[in-house]
């Protein structure tokens, strides 16, 4: 028996007929089937084909506001449910550490599924790095090869991202600079990948700074941004 790690319940593994004639396997579950299905998973098809917000439109009133400024593509694999929040509140701010493998191997399937040549996480200030001890962000991405490209530009954090309001995320100033030579990112098809997208300010920085560093010039159509985040 193993111990949910979301409600600390104990899991009882279930043993399929199949298993037991063909000697499979038990693969152990982390998670508990009631605990998983309290989560609001985001069909794709659904979705806005900018931000992966659910929409009834293929690009949502929130992107079409934003479509001078760059276009890109977002997977959005959850809503921000009480669920969410709850885990959230566990994995980042209480730094719960295990909870990264709760959806490591949904994020590192749809990061193989992109096709993409470069995996850049979302950096943390070093102040909120220090303090929690590791980048949310990494550890959903786990063992997968991944490329530091961004760094944050402020020596000192005045405030986090989570006690700002929405007109103060949008003015929010760019927080990011480069962090490896530009080459290492030219003519690459660069996939962001965050934790949660809010205003969609935050990913639009780091995805226009990428671009300006010559991994996405206007020029090559063959070359794309696109974004994976676990929730909206």
């Amino acid at each position: 028996m193993t111990m949910c790690l979301l409600c600390h319940r104990e899991i009882a593994a279930p043993l399929t007929l199949w298993q037991l004639i063909n000697f499979q396997p038990i693969t152990e579950q982390i998670v508990c089937t009631r605990c998983r299905q309290a989560f609001s998973a985001i069909d794709p098809q659904l979705g806005c084909q900018s931000c992966g917000r659910l929409s009834d439109q293929k690009k949502c009133s929130d992107c079409e506001r934003w479509s001078s400024e760059i276009e890109f593509s977002n997977r959005a694999c959850y809503t921000y449910n009480t669920a969410m929040k709850a885990y959230m509140s566990q994995y980042k701010f209480n730094g719960d550490y295990r909870l990264r493998t709760v959806f490591q191997l949904e994020i590192q399937r749809e990061i193989q599924a992109s096709k993409c040549d470069v995996v850049v996480p979302i950096p943390l200030h070093p102040d909120t790095l220090a303090a929690r001890g590791f980048n949310q962000v990494e550890g959903l991405i786990g063992e997968l090869p991944m490329l530091r490209a961004l760094t944050t530009i402020s020596a000192t954090k005045a405030q986090h991202q989570s006690a700002k309001n929405r007109k103060q995320r949008l003015t929010t100033a760019q927080p990011f600079k480069l962090a490896v030579d530009s080459m290492q990112l030219y003519r690459k098809n660069v996939l962001i990948v965050d934790d949660v997208y809010t205003t969609g300010r935050t990913i639009r920085h780091a995805a226009l700074l990428l671009k300006k560093s010559r991994c996405n010039n206007r020029q090559r159509t063959d070359v794309s941004t696109r974004i994976i985040t676990l929730m909206i």
